[in-house]
C-alpha cells in the first residue's frame, strides 16, 4: 500500500512538472509556425535574401522588423484626425460585407479590450453574490442605462464580476447603487487579489510568493 501511494504521488508530481513544459513547447511551436507563415511571404516578396548574403534567418529578422515598423506607423497614423477618418471608413466598408463583418467586428472588440485593459474599470466594489451574506469583488464599468434605472426605480451601476483566478471571464450585473459597496483599493490591487485567489494582496506578499515559487522542491516539504 505504501509503495502504491508513493508511485501515485510521484506520477502526479511528474505530471505537474511536465504539463507546463509540454504546453509551453507546443505553444511556442505554434507561435513560431504562425510567425514564419507571416514572415516568409514578406521575405520572398521583397527578396531580402539578396541583401543578406542568402542568409534566411537574417532576412526573416529584417522582415519581422519591417512588419513591426509598418504596425507602428499605422498605429501612429490611426491616432491622428485624418487616420481616424480613414480607418472609420474602412470599418464601415468591411461592416457591409456579409460574414466578414462578423469575424472582423469580433476580433476588433477583443483587440480593443486588450489594448484598453483595465482603464475602463472605474473602481472596485463588493457585491453580495451569488447569495446574501457572501460577497464577490467586482469592478464598476459605468452607470447603468437610464431605461434600466427607470424600470428598477433606482440608480444602477454596471458591474463586472470576474472569475478567479482567471479574470478574463465573469458575469455582468446591473447593481443598485446602495448594494455596491465601494472598496478603498486600486483596480490593480483588486485584479491581483482575484488572480492570486487572495494569496498575495500587497506588493510585499507578491514578492514573497514569487520568492517561494523560485525555491527548490525540498524547501516546500
Amino acid at each position: 500500500m505504501r509503495v502504491r501511494q508513493v508511485l501515485r504521488n510521484s506520477f502526479i508530481a511528474g505530471l505537474a512538472l511536465l504539463a507546463p513544459l509540454v504546453v509551453t513547447v507546443v505553444a511556442m511551436q505554434f507561435l513560431v509556425g504562425w510567425v514564419t507563415t507571416l514572415i516568409d511571404p514578406v521575405v520572398q516578396g521583397t527578396r531580402l535574401t539578396q541583401y543578406t548574403a542568402n542568409i534566411e534567418a537574417v532576412a526573416q529578422v529584417l522582415a519581422l522588423l519591417l512588419i513591426a515598423g509598418i504596425v507602428v506607423l499605422l498605429g501612429y497614423l490611426a491616432q491622428g484626425r485624418i487616420g481616424q477618418r480613414v480607418f472609420a471608413w474602412i470599418d464601415r466598408g468591411i461592416g457591409v460585407v456579409p460574414l466578414v463583418s462578423i469575424v472582423y467586428s469580433s476580433v476588433r472588440q477583443v483587440a480593443n479590450a486588450l489594448t484598453e485593459g483595465s482603464n475602463r474599470y472605474k473602481r472596485v466594489v463588493m457585491v453580495e453574490y451569488p447569495r446574501d451574506g457572501v460577497y464577490s469583488i467586482g469592478f464598476v464599468t459605468g452607470d447603468g442605462p437610464e431605461e434600466a434605472a427607470s424600470a428598477a426605480g433606482e440608480q444602477l451601476y454596471n458591474v463586472f464580476l470576474p472569475n478567479s483566478p482567471n479574470p478574463t471571464g465573469g458575469h455582468f450585473l446591473m447593481v443598485p447603487e446602495d448594494e455596491a459597496h465601494e472598496l478603498d483599493i486600486s483596480v490593480r490591487r483588486g485584479v491581483r487579489l482575484l488572480v492570486t485567489t487572495g494569496i498575495a494582496e500587497s506588493d510585499e506578499e507578491m514578492a514573497e510568493l514569487r520568492a517561494e515559487a523560485d525555491l527548490p522542491k525540498s524547501d516546500y516539504m
